[in-house]
C-alpha cells in the first residue's frame, strides 16, 4: 500500500500517514511558470495499491486539476489499484439542473475523475447522497457523525438537555441521525433563501427554550444560515448554540461572521485545511478526521467492509 499526498491538504495526508504507519510516496507537484500543473512519482509503484489523499477545496479548480494529472501520473507508472480519496468532494452542490441551461457538474467531476483512471473513490459526507450514482466506479462515503458524536458527549455536562437542530429541511435525516444516537429531541429552522449566499431564517420548529442547542450541518460556507439560525434560537429562549459541521469552507467574511455571532462555538472536521483566520478565531475549532479516513484506508486496502465502521 502506498500513501500520496496532493497540496491541498498536506497535514491530513500526514496525520492518516501516521495512523497507518506507511510514509507518504515521494512525489514533485510543481507547477510552470504558466501556472500548469506537473506531476513526478518519484518511488516505483508498479503493481502497488495507491491512495491519493486531496481535497477538491479552494482553489477548487487547481486542486481538482492536481488531481487529475495525479491519477494519471499513477495509472501511466502502472499502479495496480488508485483509490481517490476525497475528503471534501468540491461541486457537490452542483449536483442537479437549477435552471433550463444549467450544468450538473457534481457529476462531470464525477466523470473526469473516472476517466483519469482512479479505480475507486472514498469520500466524506457527499452533499447529496445520489453523487455516489454518478460515479461507474466503487465509492465509498463515508460519515462524521460518530467523530462529533464523541465529541458532543465529552463536553456534555451530566443530565444536560440537549436539542439537535437542522439549519434547513434538507438536513432533517443528518440531524435526526445524530439525535437518535444521543437520545436528544430534533428541532428544524425553517428558512427562505432569497439569492445564492444570502439566507433569512422564518421560524423554529420544535421546543429550545432553556435547553443547548447544536446545529449539524454538511458544509458551512458563507456561514449565513448558521448564524441566522443562532441568532433565532437564542431569541428563542435557548441557552447555548454550538454548530458542527463536517466541511468549513468558510470563504470570504465567514470568520468574522462567526465570530460576532452568538454561536458558542462552531466545530469543522480538518476535511479542507484550516487558514490562519480559523486558527486564531475563539469559537472555531477543527476536530480531526485521520483516525476514521486511516481505518477506511486499511479495510478497502485488506478488501474488508467499510460500511461496518458506522453499524
Amino acid at each position: 500500500m502506498k500513501i500520496l499526498s496532493g497540496n491541498s491538504n498536506r497535514p491530513l495526508a500526514e496525520a492518516i500517514s501516521a495512523c497507518l504507519n506507511a510514509p507518504l510516496t515521494k512525489a514533485a507537484i510543481r507547477r510552470f511558470s504558466d501556472l500548469e500543473v506537473f506531476v513526478e512519482i518519484l518511488e516505483n509503484v508498479r503493481g502497488e495499491d495507491v491512495f491519493i489523499i486531496q481535497s477538491t477545496s479552494y482553489p477548487a479548480n487547481d486542486n481538482l486539476m492536481e488531481l487529475l494529472v495525479s491519477i494519471d501520473a499513477l495509472r501511466r507508472a502502472s499502479a495496480q489499484r488508485i483509490t481517490a480519496v476525497i475528503p471534501y468532494y468540491g461541486y457537490a452542490r452542483q449536483d442537479r439542473k437549477t435552471g433550463s441551461r444549467t450544468p450538473i457538474s457534481a457529476k462531470l467531476v464525477a466523470n473526469l475523475i473516472t476517466t483519469a483512471g482512479a479505480d475507486r473513490v472514498l469520500t466524506m459526507d457527499l452533499h447529496a447522497g445520489q453523487i455516489q450514482g454518478f460515479f461507474d466506479i466503487p465509492t465509498d462515503n463515508l460519515f462524521a457523525a460518530p467523530v462529533f458524536l464523541n465529541d458532543i458527549e465529552k463536553s456534555r455536562a451530566e443530565g444536560e438537555e440537549l436539542v439537535i437542530v437542522s439549519p434547513d429541511v434538507g438536513g432533517v435525516v443528518r440531524a435526526r441521525a445524530v439525535a437518535k444516537r444521543l437520545g436528544a429531541e430534533l428541532a428544524i429552522i425553517d428558512k427562505r433563501r432569497e439569492k445564492a449566499g444570502v439566507s433569512e431564517v422564518m421560524h423554529i420548529i420544535g421546543d429550545v427554550k432553556d435547553r443547548r442547542c447544536i446545529l449539524v450541518d454538511d458544509i458551512v460556507d458563507s456561514a449565513g444560515t448558521l448564524c441566522n439560525a443562532a441568532e433565532a434560537l437564542m431569541q428563542d429562549g435557548a441557552k447555548a448554540v454550538q454548530a458542527y459541521t463536517t466541511h468549513g469552507v468558510l470563504s470570504g467574511g465567514a470568520v468574522a461572521r462567526v465570530s460576532a455571532s452568538p454561536l458558542e462555538s462552531l466545530m469543522t472536521t480538518d476535511s479542507i485545511q484550516a487558514t490562519e483566520a480559523m486558527r486564531v478565531a475563539h469559537n472555531i475549532r477543527q476536530i480531526t478526521i485521520a483516525p476514521l479516513l486511516a481505518e477506511a484506508i486499511l479495510r478497502i486496502a485488506e478488501n474488508r467492509s467499510v460500511s461496518s465502521l458506522f453499524d
